[in-house]
C-alpha cells in the first residue's frame, strides 16, 4: 500500500459483486490498479472504467465504439476503443488495446517481461493479459497519444506490434522441443520463417478478412492450430512409433493390468493397442491414428518415430459464416531438414495467401473460401498437387468429388513410378 491521500472512488455495488465468488475477480484487479499504484494517471484511469463498467452493468448496454488508431507507418495492430460516455467518466475515454507480437513458443527472460510492464505502467494503463486468444501480447487501455509512445519504447528493445483488421494475424508455437519430449519439428524456426515474411501484411491490412498461422510440434496440437489457424503446421513422423517394452512392463507392474486396459488400450480409437500375456505391449502402427494418447499416458515407454515432419492443414476456424471447420490437410508430410524446405513452407503460405486475396469474398475465411470453390479448385489455384494421402475416406469427404478420382489416384502413382525409375536411373 501507498501513503497517498485517499481519492474519490466510483461507488461499484454490482461490480462489488462480482468479487463474492469462490474464483479471483478481474474487479479486484482493477481496483489493486486504481487504489494501490503510485501513478495518479493509471489511479484516475482505473477508476472511470471501473465507473464505466458498473454503468454498463446498470444499464444492460456497452459504450465503446471504435475508430481509427495507428502508429507512422502501420495500419493495424490497435484495436481503437472510445467512449460514448466519456462526458461521464473523462479519465477513460480513451481506452485503446495494443496488440504487440511475442516471441516464438512464448519465451521470455525476465529482464524482458520487466521492460515491457515498466513501458506500459509509464505510457498506459497497467492491465496487460498474457496472452489473448490472438496469441498476442494484450496492453489494454491507452490513450491515442500514448499508443505512438508505447511503440516507440518497446520497438526500442525489439518488439513489434502484431495483427489486427483483415491481414496477417500474430502467428502462434507452442514451446515445443525446449521443453517437450513429443517434439517432432523445429516449431520455432517455422514460426519465425512465416512471420518474418509476412511482417508487411501482418501491419497493413488489405485481405478479404483475417488469416492466422499456428505452429504446434506434435500431433497434441497444443495451438489448437487444427481448429483454428487458417495455415497449420504439425509436427508428426510416419514410421513406427517407438516403443520400450521394460519401460511399459514397469508401468503395467505399477498401476495392474485392468487399469492399463481400461486406460490405454480401450481408449485407442482405431484399436491398434494391444496389452500381450507377458504384458508387452503390441502397437498395429498402420492403423495408428497419431491421436497421441498413449503417449502421453506413458511417456516412457512411447515416444515418436525417427522419420519426423510436419504436415500442413489449411483451412480451420471457429464460427463465422458457415460455422465451425477443421483445418483441411494439403501437404500429408513433408520433412523440414535443410532452408529449402523451411522455404518451401514459405512458398506454400505465399500460394495460399495471394489465392485468398484474389478469390475470396469479403469478410469469408479460407477455410469458408474452399467450402465455396472446392478442394480441387484451391489446391490447383496455389500448384499443390491432389493426393490420396490428403483424405483417409475420400467417400466422407465433402470436398472431394468422386467422379474423376479413379484416375486423379491413377496419375498419381504414375507421378511416383516415374520419380522412383528416375532415382534409379
Amino acid at each position: 500500500m501507498t501513503d497517498k491521500e485517499p481519492k474519490s472512488t466510483r461507488e461499484t455495488p454490482m461490480l462489488d459483486h462480482l468479487e463474492t465468488g469462490p474464483w479471483p475477480s478481474f474487479v479486484s484487479g482493477i481496483k489493486r490498479l486504481r487504489d494501490d499504484h503510485p501513478s495518479d494517471r493509471v489511479n484516475d484511469m482505473a477508476n472511470d472504467l471501473l465507473g464505466q463498467l458498473e454503468h454498463s452493468y446498470q444499464t444492460r448496454k456497452g459504450y465503446w465504439k471504435g475508430g481509427t488508431v495507428s502508429v507512422y507507418g502501420y495500419g493495424g495492430g490497435i484495436i481503437p476503443r472510445f467512449s460514448e460516455v466519456g462526458d461521464m467518466f473523462p479519465k477513460s475515454r480513451e481506452f485503446h488495446t495494443l496488440r504487440v507480437q511475442p516471441p516464438a513458443g512464448n519465451h521470455y527472460t525476465t529482464d524482458v517481461l520487466r521492460d515491457l510492464a515498466n513501458s506500459w505502467e509509464k505510457h498506459g494503463s497497467g492491465l496487460v493479459t498474457f496472452h489473448g486468444q490472438t496469441g498476442n501480447i494484450m496492453f489494454i487501455g491507452a490513450t491515442t497519444e500514448n499508443t505512438q509512445h508505447f511503440f516507440d519504447d518497446i520497438n526500442e528493445y525489439g518488439f513489434d506490434l502484431g495483427g489486427a483488421g483483415p491481414c496477417v494475424r500474430t502467428a502462434m508455437s507452442c514451446v515445443g522441443g525446449a521443453r517437450c519430449e513429443m517434439s517432432c519439428t523445429n516449431e520455432h524456426k517455422v514460426h519465425r520463417s512465416l512471420v518474418n515474411n509476412f511482417t508487411d501484411d501482418v501491419h497493413r491490412p488489405a485481405l478479404p478478412y483475417k488469416f492466422k498461422f499456428k505452429v504446434s510440434g506434435c500431433p497434441n496440437d497444443c495451438m489448437n492450430s487444427i481448429e483454428r489457424a487458417d495455415f497449420a503446421v504439425i509436427g508428426t513422423w510416419r514410421d513406427d512409433m517407438k516403443v520400450d517394452q521394460d519401460a511399459f512392463k514397469s508401468y503395467v507392474a505399477t498401476k495392474g493390468r485392468q487399469h492399463v486396459i481400461d486406460n490405454i488400450i480401450t481408449r485407442c480409437p482405431t484399436n491398434s493397442l494391444s496389452l500381450k500375456e507377458d504384458d508387452s505391449i503390441e502397437v498395429d502402427n498402420r492403423n495408428c491414428v497419431r491421436c497421441m494418447h498413449c503417449l502421453n499416458v506413458v511417456p516412457s515407454a512411447f515416444s515418436p518415430g525417427d522419420d519426423k515432419g510436419v504436415s500442413i492443414l489449411i483451412g480451420g476456424k471457429r464460427t463465422l459464416k458457415i460455422g465451425d471447420l477443421f483445418g483441411t490437410v494439403i501437404v500429408p508430410f513433408m520433412r523440414l531438414e535443410t532452408e529449402e524446405d523451411y522455404e518451401r513452407i514459405v512458398e506454400i503460405a505465399e500460394e495460399t495467401i495471394d489465392f485468398f486475396a484474389e478469390n475470396a469474398l469479403e469478410h469469408e475465411r479460407t477455410g469458408e473460401m474452399i467450402e465455396r470453390i472446392g478442394l480441387v479448385n484451391f489446391l490447383e489455384g496455389i500448384g499443390v498437387e491432389v493426393d490420396p494421402n490428403m483424405v483417409s475416406h475420400p467417400r466422407e469427404s465433402s470436398y472431394v468429388r468422386m467422379d474423376g478420382w479413379d484416375e486423379e489416384a491413377a496419375k498419381w502413382f504414375e507421378r511416383r513410378a516415374e520419380a522412383a525409375a528416375g532415382g534409379n536411373a
